[in-house]
């Protein structure tokens, strides 16, 4: 085990208080796990409830955790790993259920507190890269999200797919090959 002062304030929070420690971890890493999300889901209410399954799911193994694993967690690509089970898992029930029916999905919101034109500006460039993304194959949508939206290193993602570090190349090659010729990516 490292030397417990040179943890990172998220590690050191968990150590001393797993709530408040879970808040810091909550609050440092909530935006990329959505956004995370969103690439791999294409959809905000999936990516919502995604994002927070994944908390839940960190919180739940936090709590079993003693304090020798909680000073050595990454939690970045900790979190990452939990998501994409969260993702797989889903995607594997959505397979097995008929669609439903797309008029029944509620309609997002806008933030009142959003500028309205910036928000749909980002929406639809969102919308154009998550539609993009969910044409690519499910390892390679992982893979590029992981790289280029998250920017994880390749050994990183290596761990969190539980894959070779020469898959996630490929992977990310691959799926950014195919964007290129979709017209996503320049």
């Amino acid at each position: 085990m490292g030397d417990i002062d040179c943890l990172d304030p998220v590690r050191e929070a968990l150590l001393d208080d797993l709530d408040t420690g879970f808040a810091a971890l909550y609050d440092a890493h909530r935006g990329l796990v959505f956004s995370t999300a969103l690439r791999l889901s294409g959809s905000w209410a999936d990516a919502e409830d995604y994002t927070a399954e994944a908390f839940l799911r960190a919180y739940r193994a936090l709590s079993g955790y003693p304090p020798e694993r909680i000073a050595e967690l990454q939690p970045r690509a900790w979190l990452m790993t939990i998501l994409m089970n969260v993702w797989r898992n889903c995607a594997r029930a959505k397979s097995r259920r008929p669609p439903t029916d797309l008029r029944e999905e509620p309609v997002d919101g806008v933030d009142p507190g959003q500028d309205v034109e910036a928000d749909a500006v980002r929406r639809e460039t969102g919308d154009e890269l998550a539609e993009l993304l969910g044409r690519l194959p499910p390892e390679q949508r992982a893979a590029v999200v992981l790289r280029h939206v998250v920017d994880l290193p390749i050994s990183e993602i290596a761990a969190v797919l539980k894959i070779p570090q020469g898959t996630v190349k490929s992977h990310v090659s691959r799926g950014l090959k195919r964007l290129r010729a979709l017209g996503g990516v320049r």
